[in-house]
């Protein structure tokens, strides 16, 4: 079923359901774009690997601040929230991507990539697609 929420004589919209999980996800990104602003070496590392250009750095930082408020603005907005989730697993697809055109597949890759994207898609199945 897809979560919806649905007022007299308004359109069904997407709704969380429950609304704690994509305040985690909002909460993990929002520390993930703290670290990307003075990048510790881990993650600097790993976007040299994926041969990703330093001064496209900040974008990231921005892509991710955006998630985190439509997240959050998505428990009290149906629909924001979804369309920030399904931004979130787009973003970490192409991740994926990214490391395997580069061929930089450490444990940056198994771990940080592949769970973030894991985690991603949990919130968009569980909170929006059930």
């Amino acid at each position: 079923m897809i979560a919806l929420l649905v007022a007299p004589g308004a359109a069904p919209v997407f709704a969380p359901d429950p609304v704690w999980l994509p305040l985690v996800l909002a909460a993990v990104l929002f520390a993930d774009a703290l670290f990307s602003l003075r990048p510790p070496r881990f993650i600097r590392d790993c976007l040299d690997g994926v041969r990703f250009p330093r001064e496209w750095w900040w974008v990231l930082v921005v892509v991710k601040l955006l998630a985190t408020v439509g997240l959050v603005v998505g428990t009290w907005v149906p629909g924001i929230g979804a369309a920030a989730s399904v931004g979130v697993v787009a973003y970490f697809l192409c991740a994926v991507v990214a490391h395997l055109r580069a061929r930089f597949l450490g444990s940056a890759f198994w771990l940080n990539c592949l769970g973030m994207l894991a985690l991603s898609i949990v919130v968009l199945v569980v909170a929006y697609l059930r």
